[in-house]
C-alpha cells in the first residue's frame, strides 16, 4: 500500500484523497452544485424580469380598457335610476287611469238615483192607464152581451136565407139548362132541314163520269204519295247513319285531340325534366327546379343578413341518399312532396321564408314549409320502429346528412315505421295475409306500389325523378321516351287530318240529302193537298134522306117536351123568389139591430184601442227605462270590477315598483318618455360593450391581469431577496470553508510532522489548494535537513512508515468511528514497525470512541496484553496445495 501510494499517485489525487478523507469535497461540491442553483435562479429572475415586463404591459391596457369603461358605469347607474323612476312612472300613470273610472262611477251612481224616478214616475203612468182600459173594457164587454144576444136570431135568418137563395138558383139553373136544351134542339132542327135539301138539290147536279174521274186521280195521288214517303224513310235512314257516323268522328277528333294537349304536355314536361337532368350534371340541386340554386343564395344571404334565427334546411331531398338504387322509386312514392320541402326552427324563419319564396317560386308552386325544433342528433326511435330481419325501412335505408332532416321526415311521415319490400308478391305476403310487423303501419314496393294491411294503391310514378343516382341513364330513358312522345304525336296528328276530311265529307254528303228530303216534303204537301181538293168536290150521297127527315120530327117532339118543363119550372122559380125576398127582409132588420149595437160598440173600441196603445206606450217606456236601469247597473258593476282589477294591478305594481326602489318617487315624465330613453341608454351601453366587450369579461381580465402581474412580481421580488441572501449566506460559508481547509491543512502538516519526528525524520506537506495538488517530502535523518527528498527516493520501509505517518495525520482531521489498515507494515523493517505500531496503539488508544481495525501478515505477539487489543490470528495454509477445500454448505450438513 505504502509502496503504490506514495510513489503511483500524483499530487492531484492525493489532494483529492486528503479532500475525501476530510470530507470537505462534499462541502466543495454542495457549494458548487448552491452556486449552479443560484446561477439557474439568476436567470429565472431575469426571465420573470421580462415576463414582469409584459405582465406589467398587459396589466396597464386591462387598467386602461377598465377604466374606459367608467363612463359605462354611468350610464348603468343613470339606467337603473331611469328603471326606479319607470316603475313608480307606471304607477302614477295607473292611478291617473284609475281616477277617470272612480269619477266616472260616482256620476253613474247619481245617474242611477234618476233612473229610480223615471221608473217611478213610469209605473203611475202604466197604472192608470191600466185602469182606464179596465172601465172601457167593461163598457165594451156589456155592448158586446147586447151584440151577442142578437147573433144567434141573425144565425139562424142568414142560414134560412142562404138555404132559399140556394133553392132559387138550383132553380135558376135547371131553368137555364131547359132553354139551352131547347136551343140546341132548335139547332139540330135547322141543321137537318138545311142538309136534307142540299142532298137533295146536289143528287140532281152531280155525274157519274166526272165522280169516277175524280177517284182516279185521287188513287194516282195516293200511290205518289206512297213512293215518296217509302223514299223519305230511306232517307231519314240515310241522314241517321251520317249523323251518327258524323258524330263518332266527332268524338273521336275532340279523344284525339285531347290526348295530343295531353302529349304536348307531358312531351313539354319530359324536356322540362331532361333539361333539369342535364343542368343538374353540373349542380345536382337544379333536379329540384331550375330556381333552387338562385334561392337557396338568397336564403344564404338572408341568413347572413340575420334575417333567420337558425338558417333554414331544404330541399329535404338533397340531404337524402339511397344505400339501395333499386329502392329509389319506393322512397320516392313514400316522401312524395316532402323532396322539396324545407324545414324551418320557428314561425318567425317560416314567415321569412315564405316571403322569399314568393319572389322566387311561380305562383300556386310553392313546397310545403315544415316547422320542427331544430335538434342535433337523431331521435332515439328504436323503441317505436319497425324491426324486420328480411326488409329495411325507410329510415335504415337512406342516408341522411343532417339530423334536422331525419328528424323532419321521422314526424311528418313516419318513416321510422314504413317497410320497403322490392317484390309486390312478398309486400303482399307479409302486409296482407298475416298481422303486419309490429311498428309497421305501411309498406312500399320497388315499383312505388303502397301496400297497407287490407288495401293496396298503384304507384302513380313510372320511374324516380330526384333521388336517382345515374343520371345518364335517366336522361337516355327521358331521350328515347320524348322519341317515342313525337312518334306518337305525330301519328295522332296524321290520324287527325284523316278524321277531319271524313267529317267534311260526311258532313257534304248529309247536306245534299237534307236538301232532297225537304223537296219530298214539299212534293208531298202539293200532292195532299190536291188530295184534299178533289176529296172535298166529292159529296157522299149515300145517306138516307129518309132517316134525316125521321130525325127531324123526334127532335121537333123533344123541342114540345122541354118548352112545357121550362114553364113549370119558370113558375117554381117566380115563387122561390117570393119566398128568398120575405127572408131577405128580416135578415136585413136583424142585421139593422145589430149595426146599431155595434155604431154604439165602435167609439168604445176606438177608445179601447187608444186605451190599449196608451197602456203599451207607458209599458214600453217603463221596460225602456228598466232595460236602461239595468244597463247602467250592469256598466257600474263592470266599472267597479274594472276598478277593482285595475286596483289589484295597481298594488302589484305597486309592490313591484317597492321591490324595484322602496321609496315613492314623483315622476313628471312619461312612461313612453323614460321607456325610449332607457332603449337609447341600453343600445349606447351594448353599442360600447360591442367595442369594448362585456363589462364583467373587462372587469374580470383587470383583476386576473392585476393578480398575475402582482403574483409574478412578488415572485421576483422573493427570489431577488432569496439570491442576497443566498449570496451574503455562501460568501460567509465559503469564509468559513476556506479557513476550515486551511485549518485541517495546518493540523495534517503539523500531525504528519509531529509523526516523523517520532522516528527521527523530517518531512513536511505541502497544499496548494489554488491548483488543487498535495506533495509530500520526508528526509529520513534529522540531521540532514537541508535536503528533503522525493518519496519515490526512500526505501520501501521508509516509504511505508511514511505513508503510516500520513493516514494517521489524516485520521486525525476526520471524523469517521472506523479505521482501517491492510498491509500497512509489509516493507518496513523491525524497527519502522515497531515504531508504526506504537504510533498506532497511542492513537488508537487515545481514541477509545472510534473502531481501529489492523490487517497484517506479520506477528502481532510483540503487542503488549490488553483488554482494548484483540488480535485474531488464521491458520498457516498448506505449502503444497494448490486449491482450497471448499464444501457447500448442505454438504457440510449432510456430513453433519
Amino acid at each position: 500500500m505504502s509502496k503504490n501510494f506514495l510513489q503511483s499517485k500524483n499530487e492531484g489525487d492525493k489532494y483529492k484523497f486528503f479532500m475525501k478523507a476530510t470530507q470537505l469535497e462534499q462541502m466543495k461540491e454542495d457549494y458548487s452544485s448552491i452556486m449552479k442553483t443560484k446561477e439557474n435562479t439568476c436567470n429565472q429572475i431575469e426571465q420573470g424580469v421580462e415576463h414582469l415586463q409584459e405582465l406589467k404591459r398587459l396589466y396597464c391596457e386591462k387598467k386602461e380598457r377598465y377604466k374606459s369603461i367608467g363612463f359605462v358605469n354611468d350610464m348603468r347607474s343613470h339606467l337603473e335610476d331611469l328603471k326606479h323612476k319607470m316603475a313608480w312612472a307606471v304607477v302614477g300613470e295607473m292611478e291617473k287611469e284609475i281616477q277617470p273610472i272612480k269619477e266616472g262611477i260616482r256620476a253613474e251612481e247619481g245617474d242611477a238615483k234618476k233612473f229610480v224616478r223615471k221608473l217611478e214616475e213610469c209605473q203611475v203612468k202604466v197604472t192608470e192607464a191600466e185602469e182606464k182600459y179596465k172601465a172601457i173594457q167593461d163598457k165594451l164587454i156589456k155592448a158586446s152581451e147586447e151584440a151577442q144576444a142578437l147573433h144567434p136570431q141573425c144565425v139562424s135568418l142568414k142560414a134560412d136565407m142562404q138555404a132559399r137563395r140556394k133553392a132559387v138558383h138550383e132553380a135558376e139553373v135547371l131553368y137555364n139548362r131547359f132553354k139551352t136544351e131547347l136551343k140546341r134542339l132548335g139547332k139540330d132542327d135547322e141543321q137537318l132541314h138545311k142538309r136534307i135539301e142540299e142532298l137533295k138539290s146536289s143528287a140532281n147536279q152531280v155525274s157519274e163520269p166526272e165522280r169516277m174521274e175524280r177517284q182516279r186521280k185521287v188513287a194516282h195521288l195516293r200511290e205518289q204519295l206512297k213512293a215518296f214517303h217509302d223514299e223519305e224513310m230511306m232517307i231519314d235512314q240515310q241522314v241517321d247513319q251520317f249523323q251518327q257516323a258524323i258524330y263518332k268522328c266527332k268524338e273521336e277528333h275532340v279523344r284525339l285531340r285531347r290526348e295530343d294537349f295531353d302529349a304536348k304536355q307531358a312531351l313539354d314536361a319530359k324536356q322540362k325534366q331532361l333539361r333539369e337532368l342535364r343542368d343538374s350534371k353540373t349542380n345536382t340541386l337544379k333536379r329540384f327546379g331550375p330556381h333552387i340554386p338562385a334561392f337557396l343564395e338568397a336564403v344564404e344571404s338572408a341568413y347572413r343578413g340575420s334575417h333567420f334565427k337558425h338558417k333554414p334546411i331544404g330541399p329535404l331531398g338533397a340531404f337524402i341518399h339511397l344505400k339501395d338504387a333499386e329502392l329509389t322509386l319506393a322512397v320516392e312514392s313514400c316522401l312524395k312532396s316532402l323532396v322539396h320541402a324545407f324545414c324551418c326552427d320557428n314561425h318567425s324563419d317560416e314567415r321569412n321564408l315564405q316571403l322569399l319564396m314568393s319572389r322566387h317560386y311561380p305562383h300556386g308552386l310553392r313546397p310545403q314549409i315544415i316547422v320542427n325544433k331544430f335538434q342535433s342528433t337523431v331521435y332515439d326511435v328504436r323503441h317505436r320502429a319497425v324491426h324486420h330481419p328480411e326488409f329495411p325501412s325507410v329510415l335504415t335505408a337512406l342516408e341522411i346528412d343532417h339530423a334536422v332532416v331525419a328528424n323532419c321526415l321521422i314526424d311528418v311521415r313516419g318513416i321510422e315505421r314504413i317497410l320497403l319490400i322490392k317484390s309486390n308478391v312478398k309486400a303482399r305476403e307479409v302486409m296482407q295475409r298475416s298481422q303486419p310487423p309490429k311498428n309497421c303501419r305501411e309498406a312500399f314496393t320497388a315499383e312505388g306500389d303502397q301496400v297497407f294491411h287490407r288495401r293496396y294503391y298503384s304507384s302513380d310514378y313510372p320511374r324516380p325523378k330526384f333521388l336517382s343516382k345515374d343520371v345518364e341513364a335517366e336522361i337516355s330513358h327521358l331521350e328515347k321516351e320524348i322519341e317515342n312522345r313525337k312518334a306518337q304525336m305525330t301519328a295522332s296528328q296524321q290520324r287527325l287530318h284523316s278524321i277531319e276530311k271524313e267529317i267534311r265529307q260526311n258532313e257534304g254528303h248529309l247536306h245534299g240529302h237534307r236538301q232532297h228530303q225537304k223537296e219530298i216534303q214539299i212534293k208531298k204537301r202539293t200532292i195532299n193537298a190536291e188530295i184534299a181538293d178533289l176529296e172535298n168536290m166529292e159529296e157522299h150521297q149515300s145517306v138516307d134522306i129518309r132517316t134525316l127527315e125521321d130525325e127531324a120530327e123526334e127532335n121537333k117532339g123533344k123541342m114540345e117536351s122541354v118548352r112545357k118543363d121550362m114553364q113549370q119550372q119558370s113558375i117554381k122559380m117566380e115563387e122561390l123568389k117570393n119566398i128568398l125576398q120575405v127572408a131577405e127582409k128580416k135578415f136585413e132588420e136583424m142585421k139593422e139591430k145589430i149595426h146599431q149595437v155595434e155604431e154604439i160598440a165602435g167609439p168604445i173600441k176606438d177608445e179601447l184601442n187608444q186605451a190599449d196603445t196608451e197602456l203599451e206606450s207607458s209599458k214600453r217606456r217603463l221596460q225602456h227605462y228598466e232595460d236602461k236601469q239595468k244597463e247602467h247597473l250592469a256598466c257600474i258593476k263592470r266599472h267597479k270590477e274594472l276598478l277593482a282589477a285595475k286596483e289589484k294591478e295597481l298594488e302589484e305594481k305597486i309592490a313591484q315598483a317597492r321591490q324595484i326602489y322602496p321609496e315613492r318617487l314623483e315622476v313628471s315624465r312619461t312612461v313612453k318618455s323614460l321607456d325610449a330613453e332607457m332603449n337609447r341608454l341600453r343600445e349606447t351601453i351594448n353599442s360600447e360593450n360591442d367595442r369594448h366587450g362585456n363589462r364583467e369579461e373587462i372587469v374580470q381580465q383587470f383583476h386576473d391581469a392585476k393578480e398575475r402581474y402582482e403574483d409574478a412580481n412578488s415572485k421576483v421580488k422573493n427570489l431577488k431577496k432569496f439570491i442576497r441572501l443566498l449570496e451574503e449566506i455562501m460568501t460567509q460559508r465559503f469564509k468559513i470553508y476556506s479557513q476550515f481547509l486551511r485549518l485541517l491543512s495546518l493540523r495534517c502538516k503539523l500531525y504528519f510532522d509531529y509523526l516523523l519526528r517520532i522516528r527521527a525524520c523530517s518531512g513536511k506537506i505541502r497544499f496548494d489548494h489554488k491548483n488543487e495538488t498535495l506533495s509530500i517530502t520526508i528526509q529520513p535523518r534529522e540531521e540532514d535537513k537541508a535536503a528533503l527528498n522525493d518519496v519515490r527516493s526512500l526505501s520501501g520501509g521508509e516509504r511505508s512508515f511514511s505513508t503510516v505517518c500520513f493516514i494517521l495525520s489524516l485520521w486525525s482531521i476526520t471524523e469517521s468511528p472506523f479505521r482501517c489498515l491492510d498491509e500497512f507494515d509489509v516493507y518496513m523493517d523491525m524497527v519502522n514497525r515497531r515504531i508504526a505500531m506504537d504510533m498506532i496503539l497511542k492513537v488508537a488508544d487515545s481514541q477509545h470512541h472510534r473502531q481501529f481495525i489492523l490487517l497484517t501478515p506479520q506477528s502481532m505477539s510483540s503487542l503488549p496484553t490488553s483488554s482494548r487489543i484483540r488480535i485474531l490470528r488464521m491458520q498457516d495454509p498448506e505449502r503444497g496445495q494448490r486449491t482450497l477445500n471448499f464444501q457447500n454448505r448442505t454438504d457440510r450438513k449432510d456430513d453433519q
